[in-house]
């Protein structure tokens, strides 16, 4: 055998075996949601009624609720989910605004089901940041809806309710 042949010969395998390489594993179920009613101030908690929102969105999920949530830096979004990770003794997790990318990368790694709570303004960028299409933006009155993003892609725009 030749030179030339025996230094390909361990390229040659190499490239052959990256073409049955695993793929990458799929996507968790991902919740977008903006934070529930707020009260007022310059970083305000949820008001009386995003309260009991909050408290609704506990019971929301089901039997399938999420192994890890996100949340902003905000009063608000602490609120919004602390009801259902107290429930599910999750603690959550902080994410930066303005890196919609790092928080994706993050959410994908993620072994099971994600909230992530957000505002108007960042709630779309995050949804078609996981791969589908960009909602309308979200009036500022607007509050109790949830985005599902499945692992194929789908997404589903879904309504928390009573409020």
């Amino acid at each position: 055998m030749t030179l030339l042949r025996r230094l390909a010969l361990p390229f040659l395998a190499l490239a052959a075996c990256a073409g049955f390489a695993a793929p990458p594993p799929a996507a968790p179920d991902v919740y977008v949601m903006r934070h529930l009613q707020r009260g007022n101030g310059d970083d305000p908690g949820l008001s009386a009624e995003g309260q009991r929102s909050a408290e609704r969105l506990a019971a929301w999920f089901g039997k399938a609720p999420p192994r890890a949530i996100y949340v902003s830096a905000t009063r608000r979004a602490r609120e919004t989910a602390a009801p259902l990770a107290a429930k599910l003794h999750l603690v959550p997790k902080e994410y930066a605004p303005v890196d919609v990318a790092g928080l994706v990368a993050r959410v994908r790694e993620e072994a099971g089901p994600v909230l992530v709570v957000g505002h108007s303004n960042t709630v779309p960028e995050i949804v078609a940041a996981l791969g589908v299409a960009k909602p309308e933006p979200i009036p500022d009155t607007a509050y109790g809806d949830i985005w599902h993003v499945a692992p194929g892609g789908a997404v589903e725009k879904k309504s928390l309710g009573g409020g």
